[in-house]
């Protein structure tokens, strides 16, 4: 699943398209199509600009001329696209004048959402990671009881960061994944929060992680996979201390990590 960085680099390359009207939306699909008449929604979008394009965590919000936002979440294969072909995958269109924007999910569970206030699930995130002050992030920990891999995939936690980064963070602070939060020091709190800030950064400059099909809207893939230390490496040695990478499911979700740099 696209996580902070893709979103982020998404949200990037279709930046262009601010200020621009749409000409036409032609919806394919009701299953990405949360609540509403594809028809009558291609109506309300007709002829109105996009006044800007942001990123929420996971999810693309695009606030509308006259009011309202269009809420796309690209779920695990959703893909937005600037000038592709339509193809077998493609559940949604918007015509621009000088562009045309693809919505492709091979396995429908993205989705598209018009909503006339900011979107709820939207507002029910936490704080953004690369905004948050430490302080508030280290009192967050102290106040939950769980494990840590499980919090950070909380999105109400913070939002944005899912398994990928979750790990590669953890491998950073030396951190086990199972580690519980509320018996995390303040020294070490400290050395994961910076971590998470360096990851993210780090792999929004690298224009993300290409781990199956992702692509930003120019079909051009991310780089920052290379630069993996634990996720999906496992049986292979630690970049640190040649220990072979482990994994363990956290959560119902695959986490990597070193036995030996990453302490509980």
């Amino acid at each position: 699943m696209p996580e902070l960085p893709e979103v982020e680099t998404v949200v990037r390359s279709i930046a262009p398209l601010t200020g621009e009207r749409i000409l036409n939306a032609e919806f394919r699909n009701l299953r990405i199509l949360r609540g509403g008449d594809p028809d009558a929604l291609a109506g309300r979008l007709r002829d109105r600009r996009l006044l800007a394009v942001q990123r929420y965590g996971k999810f693309i919000v695009a606030s509308m001329e006259g009011g309202g936002y269009l809420t796309v979440h690209l779920g695990m294969t959703g893909r937005l696209l600037l000038g592709a072909a339509p193809g077998k995958h493609t559940h949604a269109i918007f015509t621009f004048p000088r562009a045309t924007l693809l919505f492709d999910d091979s396995r429908q569970f993205g989705s598209i959402e018009f909503s006339e206030d900011f979107p709820r699930r939207v507002a029910r995130l936490g704080p953004e990671p690369l905004e948050i002050p430490f302080d508030e992030f280290a009192a967050a920990l102290q106040r939950h009881k769980t494990r840590i891999k499980s919090l950070l995939l909380n999105q109400t936690f913070v939002r944005g960061v899912g398994n990928i980064y979750a790990d590669e963070a953890l491998f950073r602070a030396g951190i086990h994944p199972q580690a519980l939060t509320h018996r995390i020091r303040r020294d070490r709190a400290r050395k994961l929060y910076d971590a998470i800030v360096a990851v993210l950064t780090e792999a929004i400059a690298a224009g993300g992680s290409s781990i199956s099909d992702y692509v930003d809207a120019e079909g051009r893939p991310g780089f920052f996979q290379i630069s993996h230390r634990v996720y999906q490496r496992t049986g292979e040695p630690c970049t640190a201390c040649q220990t072979p990478i482990r994994r363990i499911v956290v959560t119902q979700r695959s986490s990597h990590f070193c036995p030996r740099c990453q302490r509980r």
